[in-house]
């Protein structure tokens, strides 16, 4: 069952689309049910996400999670935005089956490749980011 939150992010999804020139584009997917996520954001001078978008290919609760990552996103420093974890995206959402907490960590990576990618066309290191992953399972997301 899902919660009145993902069922509106599902429904209404926030932030949808593609922003042209984007600062960072990340891509990540699920090979075995087929998810897959695409995050655009756009980063001011200071290091600000001043927009950020997405298109995801998949279930009800992958779209819910890209929405919902968008929103915690959006105003974050790169800094900020590296800290949302998808334990963040859950609780946000408040909850998803067990089944579908996989698509919390793609969104997740999805913020990371992102943020990977704003920072080698800048040049730049984002303290404390490692290179993401493009296929993630749910044999990988540990409990905390």
């Amino acid at each position: 069952m899902y919660t009145q939150k993902v069922m509106d992010h599902f429904s209404n999804p926030r932030n949808v689309g593609e922003i042209e020139n984007a600062s960072g584009v990340g891509t990540v997917g699920n090979a075995r049910c087929g998810d897959i996520m695409r995050m655009y954001i756009d980063v001011d001078e200071n290091q600000v996400i001043k927009d950020v978008k997405f298109k995801t290919f998949g279930c009800g609760a992958a779209v819910a999670t890209s929405s919902m990552a968008t929103e915690l996103v959006k105003g974050k420093t790169v800094t900020e935005a590296l800290q949302i974890t998808n334990k963040a995206v859950l609780e946000a959402l408040d909850g998803l089956p067990p089944v579908k907490v996989h698509c919390s960590l793609l969104a997740e990576e999805a913020i990371h490749a992102a943020l990977w990618d704003y920072a080698e066309k800048h040049n730049i290191i984002i303290e404390g980011l490692k290179e993401p992953k493009k296929d993630i399972h749910e044999d990988e997301i540990t409990e905390e």
